[in-house]
């Protein structure tokens, strides 16, 4: 049930949905919780405005939160993709004290790859419990480790936890393995080896193992076991990232693999039925943000969908809600970041219409436990289950303020060795020579 609000105004000032393209499907579980006008608070400043890279928590935000009478809700969004919203954010950060209050930013999201522990540790954000958000029960402990200080202060809140998954085509399961239960697909792709043995068997069949060589990067990469660059300031390569860019070589000399980056359009065209591609990667939020040709009415195949963990456990992403330090609507502010965090109806609604794994543990136990639920996009798979599983492992380590650059640089790079259009040493040249644009500060082996 969306929310009916006249005077609530969303500006967009430039939108991107990070090339995933797709809408969210409508709500089929449950009824989302009344959302009715709120009295305004004396004091309060006329307007709130939100950066995000995306329309993801605007989409949720419009839902669920009931936006106090008199208050106008501004959007200011920018695409993530080669850092435009990370440097658009830090310009207005810099700014916002010569600005006027109502100009000013109340709310502003992260995700991992923004250098998150950057802004907790920075004059821009606030301590959360001063506005009231106090009660952290529930939330996955990574998730409140992200937005901590180093002097123990939390600074926001993430209303989602984002274990990834391996998805994949129940119908070419099938027909490769001889069944798509999740049990048994699980043992057959449970580490590298083997799932490089299926790769082979899927291209006997006609198939491909994955839509991109950058499939599985973030699997690699979110196992790594030392940041990109080094208390000395060098760029280093782990192991991982070596393992990498071995099998993405090989998978494309192979013929197991699309050559295409992980947003393209090719890649998404894989999602159709009529795709030829049997795995994908990613958390809750992906099969509504970035699976909508799978979903599509007329060509898509919903439902012909199932997940198990992979080769390695991993996570992807997840959105943190950043108290400004500027806000002048703080009562507000601390109510949203509660509200997504501890509101026990938002944070099912937000499991049973809009696919997400909550931030709420208890909630989440809820589904897993219900026998009755199951996610209709993967054939009545209990997702949720899987998924609670998969959280228990999730670390907050090794991230630097170089990773979304130096990671999509790599892959961007690395496809064009891949595909033969650069020699390797042409290849890691190019890398070099980027990082070295993009932070002049990083050593070059």
């Amino acid at each position: 049930m969306r929310k009916a609000i006249p005077f609530v105004l969303a500006v967009v000032l430039l939108l991107s949905l990070g090339a995933c393209g797709s809408e969210p499907p409508p709500e089929t579980t449950a009824p989302a919780p009344s959302v009715t006008e709120t009295e305004p608070v004396p004091g309060e400043g006329q307007v709130f405005r939100v950066y995000s890279w995306n329309e993801e928590f605007k989409l949720i935000f419009e839902k669920y939160y009931p936006v106090p009478e008199g208050i106008t809700v501004e959007w200011v969004i920018h695409p993530n993709e080669g850092g435009v919203y990370k440097s658009m954010l830090d310009e207005a950060l810099k700014n916002q004290e010569q600005l006027p209050p109502e100009e000013r930013i109340d709310l502003f999201l992260l995700e991992i790859d923004h250098d998150i522990t950057r802004y907790t540790n920075s004059a821009d954000t606030q301590d959360v419990k001063a506005l009231g958000v106090t009660d952290f029960s529930n939330a996955y402990p990574y998730t409140v480790q992200a937005a901590t200080d180093e002097s123990g202060t939390i600074k926001g809140v993430s209303f989602q936890c984002c274990p990834s998954a391996l998805i994949y085509r129940r119908s070419i399961a099938l027909e490769v393995l001889g069944t798509d239960d999740p049990d048994a697909v699980q043992e057959a792709l449970s580490d590298w080896d083997k799932f490089a043995a299926v790769a082979a068997q899927a291209k006997e069949k006609g198939y491909y193992m994955t839509a991109s060589e950058s499939e599985t990067y973030r699997v690699f990469s979110n196992n790594a076991s030392a940041p990109w660059v080094d208390d000395r300031g060098r760029l280093q390569f782990d192991s991982q990232i070596r393992a990498w860019m071995d099998q993405a070589k090989r998978f494309s000399d192979l013929g197991y693999t699309i050559n295409t980056g992980i947003w393209d359009e090719e890649k998404n065209d894989q999602m159709f039925a009529d795709g030829k591609t049997m795995c994908f990667f990613g958390p809750s939020w992906y099969f509504n943000f970035c699976m909508g040709n799978a979903q599509d009415p007329e060509k898509g195949c919903f439902g012909d969908w199932a997940i198990c963990q992979g080769p390695q456990a991993h996570f992807w992403g997840g959105t943190w809600l950043m108290a400004s330090a500027y806000t002048d609507n703080p009562t507000m502010l601390g109510d949203v970041l509660d509200t997504f965090l501890n509101d026990e109806d938002v944070c099912f609604a937000l499991v049973a219409n809009e696919a997400q794994l909550s931030n709420n543990q208890a909630v989440n136990e809820r589904f897993a436990a219900d026998p009755s639920y199951g996610n209709a996009f993967l054939g009545g798979q209990n997702d949720v289950a899987i998924f609670l599983e998969l959280a228990k492992d999730i670390q907050f380590r090794h991230h630097t303020g170089y990773d979304q650059t130096i990671n999509e640089s790599l892959q961007d790079c690395w496809r064009e060795y891949c595909r033969g259009e650069l020699t390797e040493a042409e290849a890691m040249t190019r890398f070099y020579r980027m990082v070295t644009e993009q932070h002049p500060n990083i050593m070059i082996p």
